[in-house]
């Protein structure tokens, strides 16, 4: 089958979702193809997914669309596989359906994680609220513990870092703290 050349990321948006399957998680997950195919974001070969797991996530959610132009230039940085795998048990232990779509989105919030900018942007989102969508519909119980919207990847490694006993800020409340708005509030 050939493959399908589209001029930009609103139109590859767009015709994903004229062939989606008709599930919730497809308006970002389109969001995000669309933004990957055409260098936006920071998501690494196959969304860091291995080439079969994308071809069946590719294939299960948009299942009436050819093939796309797909980048393959972007390896993950084997230095940070460690951290990527507590990350991915992480969400894994708040999935909201069990589903395997929740299993592979894991790994593509964790691809994004280890991207420089705020997870939003490193997933190819149009904005932080994207994340929240997908954390609320995909690892709900984890969305919820994030109840004082810290910013995601900031809320994801405190996750971590509490559940191994490690407590690196030197203040007793998070109100307190002269870096409060590094941590909560709006992401530029």
């Amino acid at each position: 089958m050939s493959s399908l050349a589209l001029t930009n990321p609103q139109h590859c948006y767009h015709y994903l979702m004229a062939h989606r399957r008709g599930l919730p998680i497809e308006d970002k997950l389109a969001t995000m193809l669309a933004s990957w195919i055409f260098g936006i974001g920071a998501l690494p070969n196959w969304l860091g997914l291995d080439k079969p797991r994308f071809q069946w996530l590719f294939k299960y959610h948009f299942p009436t669309s050819r093939l796309l132009q797909i980048p393959t230039n972007r390896p993950i940085d084997p230095d940070r596989l460690a951290e990527m795998v507590d990350l991915r048990e992480l969400l894994l232990d708040h999935r909201s359906l069990r589903s395997d779509s929740e299993i592979l989105l894991a790994d593509i919030i964790v691809a994004g994680c280890v991207g420089q900018n705020h997870l939003w942007q490193d997933l190819g989102l149009c904005n932080r609220q994207g994340v929240s969508e997908l954390m609320r519909q995909n690892f709900r119980t984890l969305a919820e513990k994030n109840d004082k919207d810290m910013k995601w990847k900031k809320f994801l490694y405190k996750q971590l870092c509490e559940a191994e006993g490690v407590y690196t800020c030197r203040v007793p409340s998070c109100d307190v703290c002269s870096d409060y708005a590094n941590c909560y509030g709006a992401e530029t």
